[in-house]
Formats: structure tokens, sequence, C-alpha cells
């Protein structure tokens, strides 16, 4: 998928728009100072570097944390309709989470994090249309987003570190620590993370069939479903199999692409 011009302005319009209704001054003007800063960079950014996974186009980035941040209101809701506490965290506090959660992946002050790959190969048959940064110092993509705010005296809440911290649920080993305790005391006393936690899915679930749906459906690729390696020439089928025998589980793509 890609984005227009006025689509990438009109999402980055909508990106400040939140920050001004929601986040409460200082605070706010202080947000604001550091993403027209970094603004040709964020808006542009993808959100992924490959398409398997999510938003992986200039302007992804922005585009899911505009969903992010519509899901975890919703989810907001609905946690507290069925009767959940929420009482332990500000909508502010969901907002400013929600629009951070993965800030980590602009980089730092020098350097992007996600930059264009250049080996066509892994473009063609890997789906890497970007490549990481090696300049960039490795960091988790909490833990650079967190350390970008505090070196920009952007200040948050403890609810607020918790939430972008564990973000990613228990798809992140760091996160068991606070997720995976049996003792009440340990656990999170709020319900923010895992409010923020179902957002974020549900966000890039959305996008993930928007992008992956219509190619399962794509009515050439439904007509070749009978067609076999044998069908085709010699040269062919061994061009065919020396492809397929490079492909790992990232391969799905290819191999629809390829049949």
């Amino acid at each position: 998928m890609n984005l227009t011009a006025e689509q990438i302005q009109n999402n980055w319009n909508v990106f400040l728009g939140i920050i001004e209704e929601h986040i409460s001054s200082p605070r706010k003007e202080k947000l604001l100072e550091f993403y027209n800063q970094y603004a040709e960079r964020v808006m542009l950014m993808p959100a992924a570097h490959k398409k398997e996974y999510h938003n992986a186009f200039p302007g992804g980035y922005v585009e899911h944390v505009i969903r992010v941040v519509r899901c975890a209101l919703k989810q907001h809701q609905l946690w507290a309709d069925e009767g959940a506490d929420m009482s332990g965290y500000t909508i502010e506090e969901l907002v400013f989470a929600a629009l951070n959660h993965d800030l980590g992946k602009m980089g730092d002050e020098d350097h992007e994090s996600y930059i264009p790959q250049t080996d066509q190969w892994r473009k063609d048959k890997l789906g890497e249309d970007y490549m990481f940064n090696t300049k960039l110092p490795f960091a988790s993509v909490p833990d650079r987003g967190l350390f970008m705010l505090q070196s920009h005296g952007i200040q948050y809440t403890f609810n607020e570190m918790l939430a972008i911290q564990t973000h990613d649920g228990l798809y992140d080993e760091a996160n068991k620590k606070y997720l995976m305790t049996y003792m009440p005391e340990q656990k999170p006393r709020t319900c923010l993370p895992f409010v923020l936690h179902f957002g974020d899915m549900m966000a890039a679930r959305i996008e993930f069939e928007r992008e992956w749906f219509p190619k399962f459906k794509n009515p050439v690729i439904s007509e070749r479903k009978n067609f076999t390696l044998n069908d085709k020439p010699k040269a062919a089928q061994n061009k065919q199999q020396k492809a397929l025998g490079s492909i790992k589980s990232e391969g799905l793509k290819n191999l629809l692409d390829n049949l």
C-alpha cells in the first residue's frame, strides 16, 4: 500500500491535533516542539521494515499511531463497560502512551532507525523495503522511545512508562517480569498496559488484513491453484526450485508471487 502526499500531510495534521486535544500544558508544547523538530522524518517513516509486518511504507508510522490511539480509546470504553476499574489512570496517560508507544522506531537525533534497503534480492524475495541502520546503537523500541522523550525534557508518569515499556505484551520476552508474575502485589496496578496492548494489536491486525487479504483473494492466484511445478518448462522449474529452496517463514508472499 502507498499513501499520497496529501494523505501523509493530512495524517500529520491529525497526529498533531491529537496532541493539541489530549495533552495538557506545559507537556503539550514540549511534545509539539519535539515532533515538529523531526516532522519530515516522522511523517515519512514506515511502521516496520518489511511488508510481512504492518504499514511498511512511507507515512505508515503516523497512520499506525493514529489508529492505535483510536483503538486504545475504544478498548478503554469496552473495559469500562465490562466493569473494569478505570480510575487508576487518565485519558491523557492513555493517549500519551499510545502516541509514543513506538517512538523508538524513529532512531535518535542523528540517525534514522529504518533506511531504504540496498539489497535488491532482500527487497524482492523477503519483502524488506527497509533495513536497520547499523550506525544506530542498539536499543529496544520502548527503551529508545523513553530515552528520546526524557532527553528532550518531556516528562512521563509511571503509568505511561510502564504502558510504553510493555505495549508488545508477551510477544516481548522482556515483559514477562511485569506480565507473568503470579503475586498480586507485583501485577500492574492499572489496566492501562493491557488496554494499550490490545489497542496496538487491533490496529496492527487491521493493517495486516488490509495489506494481505486482497492478495490472498487475488483471482489470478486462485486461478493458478491447480497449476503445478511440472507444468512449467524445465528451465523455469529449476529457477522456481532454487527460489523456493531459499525461502523461510517470511516466504509466503514470495511463494504467491512466484507460483
